[in-house]
């Protein structure tokens, strides 16, 4: 018996000092962010030196060229392009809407949704029909959905105390919404803005369509013009009232492009990776500083801070700034496919692609309530005193989704900061670096160096 408790007492000994040694290790991590970051800095030059980063743009071409110079410059084992064919879709000269009440026109603003198509010339003027959902719009069929204009009108919930639930369960009128209104003969569709604040800012985004079906014109309203009119609705004032819209985007051919990855060498094990990533390309109608600017510049951090403090992972970690998240997802589609011919084990990958505010923890995606138990047993202790210790089973990231179909054995984990007011500047002519706070920015990556440390020290 006093073997055996010996042992014990040996083994909780070593526990202890394992934990105190990682303790230290991450405040040298946070040291570094919060005293001699520079992903804050970065973001400065990606977003005011660059600008919007379209897949496909030339401004995404440079930001390409410069966040590779960025990494080679901080010395890191590897830097390298990884090159992949993106779509090519422009926004053209500035979108014109109005409501329509007799001879009153009141202009409204919208913004075109990413791969709609154009108006014809002179644009579409057409009676509205308002709906709250796309089952209720295939209700009405044909025989009254025909030469209309569609107005989705469905609000964010703001019973979800995460936003990006309320996010994710008004969003289908936005990404299927136009391609279901185009089936049943509809003229155009107008989509109210995918957020909660009430402003006159549009919010822009992908629409869906599958290849070779029917494309209408689509655009999203801001929710005071959404509200405006659905007021004039339900004051009876149609069909005497009409709605015009004129937007003048297009596709063009694919381009090429690339993801652009760096890389600590693993000490002891090469061929095995930790990801960490955001995307680089963003819309175009701002600077692209939260969604996701925020994100890569983090993502580059990590590597930086464990450069800079002397930590040699034994595992290989990447940060990855994958192109084309917004209208295609094809930057993560060939990082996921050329893992799996690589023959590349990965650990875990990370994605920051929630904006750079305070953080709060990690969310790990498909996985059991066991596993999730056992991560909070080893981790939360040591992460509790950043505030970035609420570790929790949910979404990770649209790019590095394709990975759990190519890569057996991945742990897919979404950065989690605060959401609060993620939804008010996503995808606007808000989203500029002023409304990022440094602090803030400088906390979520030291947060994901600590995870990622832990996770190279321990697994999972």
């Amino acid at each position: 018996m006093k073997k055996f408790t010996l042992l014990f007492s040996v083994a909780a000994l070593l526990c202890t000092q394992v934990k105190a040694q990682d303790s230290l290790t991450i405040r040298k991590m946070y040291d570094e962010a919060l005293v001699n970051g520079q992903c804050y800095e970065n973001l400065h030059y990606l977003c005011k030196n660059i600008g919007q980063r379209l897949s496909g743009s030339a401004n995404a071409q440079k930001a390409v060229d410069w966040s590779k110079k960025l990494m080679d410059g901080y010395g890191f084992d590897k830097v390298y392009l990884q090159e992949v064919m993106v779509p090519h879709w422009v926004r053209g000269a500035k979108e014109e809407a109005a409501i329509i009440d007799g001879k009153t026109r009141i202009p409204v603003p919208i913004v075109a949704l990413g791969m709609s198509i154009a108006t014809p010339k002179a644009g579409i003027t057409a009676n509205v029909i308002e709906v709250k959902s796309i089952k209720e719009l295939e209700g009405l069929g044909e025989s009254v959905v025909k030469g209309k204009i569609v107005f989705f009108n469905r609000a964010f919930d703001p019973r979800f105390i995460e936003t990006g639930a309320a996010y994710g369960n008004a969003g289908d009128q936005r990404f299927m919404g136009p391609a279901v209104a185009a089936k049943l003969g509809a003229a155009g569709v107008i989509v109210r803005s995918l957020t909660e604040i009430i402003d006159d800012y549009p919010h822009t985004g992908a629409t869906l369509a599958a290849p070779g079906s029917k494309m209408i014109p689509a655009a999203a309203i801001s929710t005071k013009a959404a509200n405006k009119l659905s007021a004039m609705l339900k004051l009876r004032k149609f069909p005497a009232a009409k709605f015009y819209f004129k937007q003048n985007c297009e596709l063009l051919p694919d381009v090429k492009s690339y993801n652009v990855i760096g890389e600590i060498t693993g000490s002891e094990n090469p061929n095995k990776f930790i990801t960490v990533g955001g995307h680089l390309d963003s819309w175009d109608l701002a600077e692209g500083a939260h969604d996701d600017g925020t994100g890569v510049m983090q993502s580059v951090e990590v590597l930086r801070i464990f450069k800079t403090v002397g930590y040699k992972p034994k595992n290989s970690v990447r940060a990855v700034l994958f192109m084309n998240e917004e209208n295609g997802h094809k930057g993560g589609t060939k990082y996921a496919e050329l893992a799996a011919q690589n023959k590349e084990q990965h650990i875990a990958a990370i994605e920051t692609d929630e904006g750079g505010f305070t953080p709060r923890g990690f969310s790990f995606a498909d996985v059991s309530k066991d596993f999730i138990k056992k991560v909070n047993d080893n981790f939360k202790s040591i992460l509790e005193p950043y505030d970035v210790d609420k570790l929790t089973i949910g979404g990770a990231g649209t790019d590095i989704e394709p990975m759990k179909e190519t890569v057996p054995g991945v742990v897919l984990i979404g950065f989690r900061p605060d959401s609060q007011r993620y939804f008010d500047l996503h995808h606007t002519a808000k989203d500029v670096f002023e409304n990022v706070n440094k602090r803030e920015l400088e906390l979520g990556a030291a947060g994901m160096a600590a995870l990622i440390y832990l996770i190279d020290q321990h697994g999972l």
